[in-house]
């Protein structure tokens, strides 16, 4: 890896179509007045993939990066058979991050939120000497925790209480990441809270979660997966969403496809789906409303706390600023749809039963949320569809390992005083 030398980009307000230079750890265009996403705009107009054994940076002439960092892997896309045939589908391609090494798949927290972290990480100056802050339901936090302690990256992680069963690891963190948690009631948007709390103090600093553009770009190897096999852009997108994130990602990254000229100029529909009752970005897009409608805080937990799919759970997206999941929808013909946590079991089951191995609950939200359109027949049979298979393996990965879990350093109540937070948080990396 000594021989990587980063690519050239510049950054874009979606907003006012302003460029200008990344200064470092950009998050927005501080000269626009109007809430928008950025977007980097890469040197390179054509994707050169690099050899396989760089891993997620195989992908590197489209991400913002520094460096290489170990240990990374990349989504793999491969035709269904099985699954296929089950819908009725001549062309279904999957697209799974996470743990089935009979595929190529080696991620070892077993989601896609390594695609995530291996792009931001990769994004921070080797000589940073803030400690990078990220909020989880779970996932993002277990992946960014492996990332950054076999790196030596100090990390703060900021959980809810109820979700930290997922922080499991098949080995011990090096004590560079510390663990703060919210008391148990507390949601995604509770552990967001906590964390904004902390970066009041000039010790920490924000990882940025969609804002951050080596999030999106990392997330959108998925879709440059799926193409650069395929060897061309699918129709149709399916992903379940709490953020809507990655479907912004797949967005940016189908325009890329289309500008780099070898793979079609296909625009991707988007069908993302939510776990109900926590459905806040359908009834926006039911509603045709840029801005998400009100939610009841109280009943916004409890909603949290029924839904299988915890990571699903964020009361705050970036859905209606200029070139969110509002945008990207009405960009590409897309549509919001809903799965219950039944729908989503019996998709799960079927999964497992057709392509081998075990997936998280959001993949079977998606899953369920495509069985439902090929039925309803709002997806051609003969259609390219890609199945974004956002987490799957943890059973199989975990077979026969003894499992560490990562236990919170401090637990916060929902009314904790930022005060508090910022000297006790402090004091966990003096």
């Amino acid at each position: 890896m000594e021989d990587f030398k980063p690519t050239s980009y510049t950054l874009e307000c979606v907003a006012t179509g302003r460029t200008f230079d990344d200064e470092g750890w950009m998050l927005e265009d501080r000269s626009c007045k109007t809430p928008s996403l950025i977007r980097t705009r890469y040197a390179k107009r054509q994707l050169e993939l690099g050899p396989a054994e760089r891993g997620l940076y195989r992908f590197a002439d489209w991400l913002p990066v520094r460096r290489m960092l170990c240990g990374s892997s990349a989504p793999v896309t491969y035709r269904s058979e099985r699954l296929a045939a089950h819908l009725g589908l001549e062309n279904l391609w999957i697209t799974f991050s996470g743990y089935y090494p009979a595929i190529g798949a080696t991620m070892t927290t077993c989601s896609f939120k390594e695609t995530e972290a291996f792009s931001v990480c990769a994004r921070i100056a080797e000589d940073e000497q803030r400690v990078l802050v990220v909020a989880s339901a779970g996932n993002t936090a277990r992946a960014f925790a492996r990332v950054c302690s076999d790196n030596r990256i100090p990390l703060l992680l900021s959980v809810p209480s109820d979700n930290l069963s997922a922080l499991w690891f098949d080995a011990p963190l090096d004590p560079c990441v510390k663990l703060i948690a919210c008391e148990r009631g507390g949601d995604y948007f509770d552990a967001i809270h906590l964390s904004n709390l902390a970066l009041k103090s000039p010790k920490f600093y924000a990882e940025g979660g969609a804002k951050n553009v080596a999030r999106r770009d990392g997330m959108a190897t998925t879709v440059l997966s799926a193409a650069t096999t395929i060897g061309r852009i699918p129709d149709y997108y399916f992903q379940a969403v709490g953020s809507g994130t990655g479907a912004i990602a797949a967005w940016e990254a189908n325009q890329r496809l289309v500008e780099d000229g070898r793979f079609g100029g296909n625009t991707m529909k988007l069908m993302v789906s939510q776990n109900a009752p926590f459905v806040p970005m359908y009834d926006a897009w039911r509603a045709d409303s840029r801005q998400m409608l009100p939610y009841d805080e109280d009943k916004a937990r409890r909603d949290a706390e029924i839904i299988d799919a915890k990571v699903l759970s964020n009361r705050r997206p970036p859905y209606g600023l200029a070139g969110g999941l509002y945008d990207a929808l009405k960009a590409t013909g897309g549509d919001v749809s809903v799965a219950t946590n039944a729908q989503a079991r019996r998709a799960r089951k079927l999964f497992r039963e057709t392509e081998g191995v075990d997936i998280y609950s959001a993949a079977g939200v998606a899953l369920a949320s495509l069985q439902k359109a090929v039925a309803d027949g709002r997806v051609e049979r003969d259609a390219t569809v890609m199945l974004n298979i956002t987490g799957g393996g943890e059973e199989l990965f975990q077979q026969g390992k003894e499992l560490w879990y990562l236990k919170p350093s401090i637990v916060f109540g929902l009314d904790a005083q930022a005060d508090e937070v910022v000297e006790r948080c402090e004091a966990l990396f003096a």
